[in-house]
């Protein structure tokens, strides 16, 4: 039986992909830094598979290199790592960005995702086998318009998915990223601050993709034959061409 390490697993995409990796019989790590969530999905799926929950900030390299290297023993073997925690903060011009924000986004996006992937990619070289899913962006392909360092954190993202493809080829280790476009979950409520209401324009008028449909995806991706490795997919919704382009009717 595979176990998956999942970061960002209390709401969105890391929650649908918890629910849909508990349907194939995955046990789960889910991390995130939201306790109360996280352990009413362990409630909830817990008698489809076993589950460990680990509550830390990505941000804290401490937390993360003690809680991965502190698992129980029937966990510590991760087969499949989804490095799913992520967030935009603030949608400014570049000359009024707030300087806290693009601290978490880099600190989070990135920093966090290397901080993870360190810990755990040890013992897949060990083995010889692993497979890592790198949550990305379409904004990680593009630039828009206020997304500057939100944008800059996910090219980043971009980039470190091919490196880490290229220096761990030969160690039986798949990685890939998924670029995600509009889905409709939290991300634009932590973007303005909590104004649900500014945060619920951004997606009407259109069909929006759904964390579901995503986790649909990532379950795709892993369970392709092992010699079948996704490298890097954009999924958009219909009504989405770009970053800017959305028709909303």
């Amino acid at each position: 039986m595979k176990t998956a390490l999942i970061t960002g697993a209390s709401s969105g995409i890391g929650k649908a992909t918890a629910r849909i990796f508990a349907e194939e019989g995955f046990n789960l790590i889910l991390c995130g830094r939201r306790k109360e969530k996280l352990e009413a999905l362990k409630a909830e799926l817990e008698e489809k598979v076993n589950i460990h929950l680990l509550t830390f900030d990505v941000r804290n390299k401490e937390e993360v290199f003690q809680n991965i290297e502190n698992l129980p023993e029937n966990f510590k073997k991760i087969d499949i790592l989804i490095n799913n925690a992520g967030n935009a903060h603030g949608l400014d011009p570049i000359q009024q960005g707030n300087i806290e924000d693009w601290d978490a986004m880099i600190d989070i996006n990135v920093k966090g995702l290397l901080y993870v992937s360190k810990a755990v990619i040890p013992q897949m070289t060990e083995r010889g086998s692993g497979h890592i899913i790198n949550i990305g962006s379409t904004a990680g392909k593009e630039v828009y318009p206020n997304g500057n360092v939100y944008c800059a954190s996910k090219h980043a993202v971009d980039a470190i998915n091919q490196g880490m493809r290229i220096d761990l080829n030969g160690k039986g280790i798949r990685v890939g990223a998924i670029n995600p476009g509009l889905v409709e979950t939290e991300f634009s409520e932590v973007r303005f601050k909590g104004d649900k209401e500014k945060a619920k324009k951004v997606y009407q008028g259109f069909e929006a993709l759904q964390p579901e449909d995503i986790a649909d995806i990532i379950r795709f991706v892993v369970t392709r034959p092992y010699h079948v490795n996704i490298a890097d997919l954009i999924v958009m919704c219909t009504a989405q061409a770009s970053s800017t382009i959305v028709d909303k009717g």
